[in-house]
């Protein structure tokens, strides 16, 4: 039994590769998109306060983001086989590329997440993929937070 048939996920993933059509927005760190494994993919920026695609790969935030990242859509003859390699990925990213070494994983602010989703969500994701956790909730983040993740259920768009 390999790590796939654990989760569960390869009866899915011998259904379907996934749809161009069916958009994933991913809430993470920058990609990688010059990698091989990523040929062929259908991934898309979301303008945010940062750039999808990594400037320097070696940051925690880069690596993350493109793990992450190969996970979803990468080609299924990859390493780690992608679940969903005919979906469009859509990157928001909320990580920035600092310096490694300083033994912290990459942070944002719960407002920082909240705009994020509802980012994604105004550009089409019908399927979120957060990689986060809140270390320093506070009651406005908490407040927008929530909000945010309302707005991914009311089928309303900003204008």
């Amino acid at each position: 039994m390999g790590p796939l048939d654990v989760v569960q996920l390869t009866p899915l993933m011998d259904r379907t590769t996934g749809r161009p059509e069916v958009n994933v927005g991913l809430i993470d760190g920058p990609v990688a998109l010059n990698l091989p494994d990523f040929a062929g993919a259908n991934i898309r920026e979301v303008p945010g306060k940062l750039r999808g695609a990594c400037n320097r790969a070696n940051t925690v935030a880069c690596s993350h983001g493109t793990f992450v990242s190969a996970i979803l859509v990468a080609r299924r003859d990859s390493e780690a086989p992608a679940i969903c390699p005919g979906c469009t990925l859509l990157l928001r990213p909320i990580f920035a590329e600092t310096k490694n070494g300083n033994g912290l994983m990459p942070s944002a602010s719960p407002e920082e997440l909240a705009e994020a989703i509802v980012d994604s969500v105004d550009a089409g994701a019908r399927v979120v993929n957060l990689s986060s956790a809140l270390v320093q909730p506070s009651p406005r983040g908490d407040r927008v937070l929530e909000e945010a993740l309302n707005y991914t259920t009311s089928g309303a768009k900003r204008i």
